[in-house]
Formats: structure tokens, C-alpha cells, sequence
């Protein structure tokens, strides 16, 4: 009982070692988000809506190089252990950030955004530290802590972010660069190895290449339909992600800092659900409701966005958006639950690749539609395109959940079972 207390502990403290980490991380980024619209238009000398299109290219330049080498990350996390790993994604987003402070041209933004890919597996190695840590019971609840985390570092981020463009439109990157670094600190003094040597594998290039890595997901029975759910949430939230800062600010003249308080109000909203309802609704609900009932809570969020005419309405439509929360660590938990132990890092690799592939194509879409229509080009003006499209990806996604889980007790093995057959052959190195 008392080494089960130890044990306990230990995984405990490991994870609020990740979530502090994982939090600085996400405050980098959302220092920068209420600036760079602007920025971008002043490199351009074009208007917000204009902009939107050229924010949606930085977008899938960080998300091209992210897709290419996230596979071969995850998979040197796998043999050389998270930590080496996750400290030189933070050391990469450093160096991302200076570039963004002191880019005398639009071309220079892409640079910083190509390391920034090159080396961006934070959330990556951080969700595999957390499959580590966790047993069976707290898979779900740990998985939460990263939504937290991201939640409360959009909470802090886009308030320090918006107070400093009092600054210059240049003073958030800077910050967020000295935050990434004392971030890199952080780890490398406090934060512990969580992959044991004796669960680490071989490296293998096969499965290092980004299409490859999505192959993986055919290995495990229901994996790959579940994946094309994963695949189409995150392509529908492109939708809010690659244009909130450009549609508020063109369509109802909010400043940077009003942009920095509405990112802090979904950070909030967010933080409350992964941290505190989700401890309430998952256990009630279970894992399957929970991806339903959130699917559907997204789409009416995403729906309202589209047809909000004045600025106060995109705060009350962030609840439901925000309450559709409740599916991403449930459909994570579902997804790691069914992998071995010592494949985690890979897994999490071709989630990653998935999650580029939407961040590649999702803003060139979404951000060239809001452009699209919001320009003489279109047939009649009607900036809430992209939040329309995604209320209706949506709702496809929880179609694709429901058919896929339906028969989930026939289709999955015991996970018992199978961490018990793949750990007989774990080889050692």
C-alpha cells in the first residue's frame, strides 16, 4: 500500500510538472495572437480581412513542416525518452519568436514559423508524458489537464499580450520569447524523465515518416475511423482558430486588447470545463456521451458564431462552443486506451500529423472564405462562411463517432489484454 502511494504520488507530481510546462508554452503563443493581424497588415500594407488570407499561409507553414517531422519526434521520444525531446521543441519556439520580433518583411515571418514546425512537439511529447504517467482510471482526467493547460495559458497569454501592444505591435513577441526561454529552464532543471528505459524501443524510419505514421493508426481495430473524427474537429475548429482575431476585429472594430480579453474569456471557459466539469460530466456520461453530447455543443457554437451580428454576441456563443470541450479528452482517452504502453509516442505522432494535415489545409480554406466574402468577389457578403462550414464538419464528426463506437465492445480487445501480450515483448535497449 505504501509504494502504491509513492507510485501514485510520483505520477501526480509528473503531471504538474507537464501542465506548468504546457502552460508557458501556450502563453508564448497567445501573447502574439492579438498583435498579429495588424503586424501582418502593416508588412502588407493591406486591411484586416485581407490579412486574414496571408495569416491563414504563416498557419499552414508551421503546419507543412509539423507534418513532416512530428512522426520522427514522437518517435525519438519513444527511444531517447519526452524530456531531450520536449526541451528542444521550447528552444525551437524561442527562436520562432525572436524571428516574429524583428522580421523586417511578411517573408520573414515564414521563417520563424518553419523552425517553429521543425521543432514544435511540445503538446506532442507532452501528451505521450501524460499516457505514461497515467493508469486506466486517470487517462481521461490527466488528458483534461492538457486542455487545462492550454485553457488557463489562453487566459494569461492574450491579457499580457493585449496590454503590451501598448508597447509596439513587436513588444508581444519579444516577451513571448523570453517566456519560451525561461520555459526551456524550467524543464531542464524540473522536469523529469517519464519513459523508463526498459519501455523505450528502437527507432525505426519507417514509421518516422509522416504518412507512415499514419498508417499506424490501421493497426489497431476502429482506430482509423475514430481518426477521421479526430481529423474533421480539428479541421471545423480552423473555422474559429485561424480567423477570431480577423473576423472581430474587421467586423465589429475590436482592438487588440479586446482581442486579448475574448481569447482570455475562452481560456477561462475552457479551463473550467477540462479542469472542473469534466471531472463531473465524464464520469456520468462515460466516454462516448461525452464525445457525442461535446461534437453537438460545438457545432451550435460554431453556427451561432456565424449568424453573430454584434460583438457581445460572440462572448454569450463561446459557452456552447466552448462546453463541446467535453469530447476531445474522452475521444483521446479512447484512442490512447487501445495502444501499448510503449507505442504511446507513436500514436501521438500520428494524432499530431492529423492535426497538421487540418492545420495545412483548414486555414487556407477557412481563411480564404472569410476573405472570399467579405470582398466585392462574392456573391453576397457573409463573413460567417467559415463558421458555418464548421458547424457542419461538425456535426459530421460526431456522424463518423457514433458509427464507429457504436459497436465498440465487439470490436475492442480488453486493454488489460493487451498491454499484458505487448509488454511480453518489449525488448529492452
Amino acid at each position: 500500500m505504501h509504494l502504491y502511494s509513492i507510485m501514485a504520488s510520483t505520477r501526480k507530481a509528473a503531471v504538474g510538472f507537464i501542465f506548468i510546462t504546457l502552460l508557458i508554452d501556450v502563453m508564448g503563443w497567445g501573447i502574439i495572437i492579438p498583435v498579429l493581424p495588424k503586424l501582418i497588415a502593416s508588412l502588407k500594407h493591406i486591411t484586416i480581412n485581407e490579412a486574414s488570407s496571408y495569416g491563414g499561409l504563416l498557419i499552414s507553414a508551421f503546419a507543412i513542416t509539423q507534418f513532416v517531422f512530428a512522426p520522427l519526434v514522437g518517435n525519438l521520444s519513444d527511444r531517447y525518452g519526452r524530456r531531450p525531446v520536449l526541451l528542444c521543441s521550447l528552444l525551437g519556439f524561442c527562436i520562432d519568436y525572436l524571428f516574429l520580433a524583428w522580421a523586417p518583411s511578411y517573408g520573414w515571418l515564414f521563417v520563424g514559423r518553419v523552425i517553429a514546425g521543425l521543432t514544435g512537439a511540445s503538446f506532442t511529447t507532452g501528451a505521450a508524458y501524460i499516457a505514461d504517467v497515467s493508469t486506466p482510471e486517470t487517462r481521461a482526467k490527466n488528458f483534461g489537464m492538457i486542455g487545462a493547460a492550454f485553457g488557463l495559458g489562453f487566459i494569461i497569454g492574450p491579457l499580457i499580450g493585449g496590454m503590451l501592444v501598448s508597447l509596439g505591435l513587436r513588444a508581444p513577441f519579444i516577451a513571448a520569447a523570453i517566456l519560451c526561454f525561461l520555459n526551456f529552464c524550467y524543464g531542464y532543471f524540473v522536469l523529469p524523465e517519464s519513459l523508463p528505459q526498459e519501455r523505450r524501443r528502437a527507432f525505426e524510419w519507417k514509421k518516422a515518416n509522416p504518412f507512415g505514421a499514419l498508417k499506424f493508426l490501421q493497426r489497431f481495430p476502429a482506430i482509423g475511423g475514430l481518426a477521421l473524427c479526430y481529423f474533421l474537429i480539428y479541421f471545423a475548429a480552423m473555422a474559429v482558430q485561424g480567423n477570431w482575431s480577423y473576423f472581430t476585429m474587421d467586423q465589429f472594430h475590436w482592438s487588440g486588447k479586446m482581442v486579448g480579453i475574448s481569447l482570455a474569456v475562452i481560456g477561462f471557459l475552457v479551463a473550467g470545463v477540462q479542469v472542473g466539469l469534466i471531472r463531473v460530466v465524464h464520469p456520468w456520461l462515460g466516454n462516448n456521451r461525452s464525445i457525442y453530447t461535446g461534437l453537438l455543443l460545438y457545432s451550435l457554437g460554431l453556427f451561432l458564431f456565424a449568424f453573430a451580428t454584434q460583438g457581445w454576441m460572440m462572448f454569450v456563443f463561446l459557452v456552447p462552443y466552448c462546453l463541446g470541450g467535453i469530447a476531445g479528452p474522452a475521444l483521446q482517452s479512447t484512442l490512447t486506451g487501445h495502444v501499448p504502453p510503449n507505442h504511446q509516442g507513436e500514436l501521438q505522432g500520428a494524432l499530431t500529423s492529423l492535426m497538421s494535415l487540418t492545420t495545412i489545409f483548414g486555414p487556407l480554406l477557412m481563411n480564404n472564405l472569410y476573405t472570399y466574402f467579405t470582398t466585392a468577389k462574392a456573391p453576397f457578403y457573409f463573413p460567417g462562411a467559415p463558421f458555418l462550414l464548421g458547424g457542419l464538419l461538425m456535426i459530421s464528426s460526431a456522424l463518423v463517432a457514433w458509427l464507429n463506437l457504436r459497436n465498440e465492445k465487439k470490436v475492442f480487445p480488453k486493454i488489460d489484454e493487451l498491454f499484458e501480450k505487448e509488454d511480453k515483448n518489449i525488448p529492452v535497449h
